[in-house]
């Protein structure tokens, strides 16, 4: 795997997962967080999938309110001039390679869990969302070096 962080600074980051509900709304949330107005961001699903309550549990305790999110596919975005798709599963990441061949847009691909398909307790769940939060944060902030 390449070495991110000699990578250039896209304008425009679109986050890609399977149903837009965790992984990428957190990610989008986050990166809105580091950067700004400095680069666009979006996020995406190859699906629209459900609201995911654990979400806005996690991304409220680190300040970042993600309640007016509502998951949308690929196709209902309205832009489509990225110059890099992060992709969150191994079927965005398929879906996202299958769709730039005719565009100028990188790819790269951050394999991350789902943390819906945890068991346990409630706080056990959280846990698991917070990892996932935690590790986009530390990603987003090593790849675009920046900090909150």
């Amino acid at each position: 795997m390449a070495d991110d962080t000699h990578k250039h600074q896209p304008s425009a980051v679109l986050f890609i997962c399977t149903q837009n509900a965790i992984r990428s709304p957190m990610a989008a949330a986050l990166m809105h967080q580091f950067a700004g107005h400095r680069i666009y961001v979006a996020s995406a699903g190859i699906m629209a999938g459900d609201p995911d309550p654990f979400v806005g549990l996690v991304m409220d305790e680190i300040g970042l309110d993600v309640t007016r999110h509502r998951p949308h596919s690929i196709d209902d975005l309205a832009d489509s001039a990225f110059d890099l798709a992060i992709t969150l599963s191994p079927e965005a990441d398929a879906h996202a390679r299958a769709l730039v061949k005719t565009m100028a847009v990188d790819v790269e691909h951050w394999p991350t869990p789902d943390p819906s398909l945890n068991h346990g307790s409630r706080e056990q769940i959280l846990d698991a969302y917070r990892a996932v939060r935690d590790g986009l944060k530390k990603r987003i902030e090593e790849r675009f070096a920046v900090r909150a």
